[in-house]
């Protein structure tokens, strides 16, 4: 466990910036106590402090992991958001899209979402924007980008897609799926 180098740190603030804004130093900083980034191997880890000091006294060869799972870097330094950052991402999300119930099932299998089952999205959504997916009773189902700026959404066909899908809640069931078959 090491912590994040700046180039690191930069590219994964980067990443943040694109779903949560200037929340990145709510983060940090919270009210509670303080938080941090740490790298085991290639994936990087949000973990409180205190957590972190007690993940020190244990040999770096068996831990695993610690705190929760933010993403990975690429081999080529890119970063990867994974499901495990939603909690975070619809706590401080600059931009919301809800979609509709007969939708939800669809966004849960890996697919976009059409403007047909687009419910209501945040008020000037940029295009290209991260955006986290919720169902209509305000649970976070996922995260993508914005395919459509919210203006032009008005216009589209029933067909388009609003918001491309990246990851969602039902990544967890189609892994155990995988790995059963």
């Amino acid at each position: 466990m090491r912590p994040l180098t700046e180039e690191e740190t930069k590219t994964l603030f980067l990443k943040l910036s694109e779903y949560i804004g200037k929340n990145i130093e709510n983060l940090i900083n919270r009210s509670d106590e303080r938080y941090c980034f740490r790298l085991i191997k290639d994936r990087c880890y949000y973990v409180s402090e205190s957590l972190m000091k007690a993940a020190t006294s244990i040999n770096r060869d068996n831990l695993l992991h610690v705190g929760t799972c933010m993403g990975k870097f690429t081999k080529t330094g890119r970063f990867r958001l994974h499901i495990t950052a939603l909690e975070y991402l619809s706590q401080y999300a600059k931009f919301k899209v809800w979609v509709k119930p007969s939708a939800e099932m669809s966004f849960l299998y890996g697919n976009h979402v059409s403007k047909n089952g687009l419910a209501r999205m945040t008020e000037a959504t940029p295009q290209y924007a991260g955006v986290v997916v919720y169902s209509m009773s305000d649970i976070p189902l996922g995260f993508g980008v914005a395919a459509q700026t919210t203006e032009h959404c008005q216009q589209l066909d029933p067909l388009g897609n609003v918001v491309l899908h990246q990851a969602d809640i039902g990544e967890y069931l189609r892994g155990l799926e995988e790995e059963m078959l």
